[in-house]
């Protein structure tokens, strides 16, 4: 039995659709079902019901999984642990940091490599538009991140800072002179979204699609990164929010930066794929966790 096709049944078993089971696993559809065939055959029935709109486990798919997953978490652990051991605390890990690399990026990579001289951490950008291609495709090892994450093949560590949201406006826009707004006031703006493969409620996040009173929130369009978007806020084709340590970082005269109130807090940590932690990897997210703890006590 291959375990390709087994992986590929636990995947569809947790996604329950084939595009995005696809899409994890960097295969195509058409692969997914041949994996999903093959197997059944081995097997020698039926794990799943398929239809054009839903797919489910069968009762023998159901007892497959509950018989499968503990060797199979069992193999991936084992496989995880065995590259830990083999990777010390040494050498290169890749980090992946969204639009902006704010203090709390740069704080953690100082923190990192002073009590970690042997191991360089090398920054790579990820755009706002697939915050989680680069980390499965292996691009990079562990990826700054909006929390919460809702991703089941990823891990994620404790929330490194929270601060407020600011709406970034053309200084021609009407609400540009205001000194702040309040969330349900997003109604009579619209807002710039993002396209790409980012999942809905990234997506949401960034650019929702009603205020918390349910009135609708127009979008202005999409873009792929947050430069994109600044250019689209300076040309006055609509606003975009940005949390504040961003929206400082991107001040200039012909964008205003005003103050959201209402919106829960943007919430920064560090996320990685579960079946690929090593040791350099938790001991990043232990470094990044105590910078923030001791930037918290500094400013208390």
């Amino acid at each position: 039995m291959e375990f390709r096709e087994l992986e590929c049944f636990i995947v569809l078993s947790e996604e329950l659709h084939f595009a995005r089971t696809a899409e994890r696993l960097y295969l195509s559809p058409g692969r997914v079902s041949q994996l999903m065939r093959s197997l059944e055959t081995r097997v020698g029935g039926r794990l799943f019901h398929r239809t054009s709109r839903h797919v489910s486990l069968t009762p023998l798919g159901e007892r497959f999984l509950s018989d499968l997953r503990p060797s199979y978490d069992g193999l991936a652990n084992a496989v995880s642990r065995a590259k830990a051991a083999a990777r010390e605390v040494t050498g290169v890990i890749r980090l992946g940091f969204l639009a902006t690399p704010t203090e709390v990026v740069t704080g953690s990579v100082r923190a990192f490599e002073r009590r970690y001289p042997g191991c360089e951490a090398e920054l790579v950008e990820i755009p706002l538009s697939d915050p989680f291609g680069k980390l499965r495709a292996g691009q990079v090892d562990i990826a700054f991140t909006l929390l919460p994450v809702d991703e089941p093949d990823l891990a994620t560590g404790e929330g490194l800072n929270r601060v407020s949201y600011q709406l970034g406006l053309s200084s021609r826009h009407p609400l540009a002179a205001r000194s702040s707004i309040d969330v349900e006031e997003l109604a009579d703006v619209s807002l710039i979204g993002l396209d790409g493969p980012a999942p809905r409620t990234w997506r949401e996040r960034m650019a929702p699609s009603a205020t918390p009173s349910g009135r609708p929130i127009r979008l202005a369009g999409t873009v792929a990164t947050s430069q994109e978007g600044l250019t689209q806020v300076a040309l006055n084709r609509g606003g975009m929010l940005f949390c504040t340590p961003t929206a400082a970082h991107h001040r200039r005269p012909d964008i205003s930066f005003v103050p959201v109130t209402g919106l829960p807090p943007s919430i920064l940590g560090l996320a990685w794929v579960k079946a690929a932690e090593t040791a350099a990897i938790r001991a990043f997210n232990e470094s990044a966790v105590g910078h923030a703890l001791g930037a918290v006590a500094l400013v208390a």
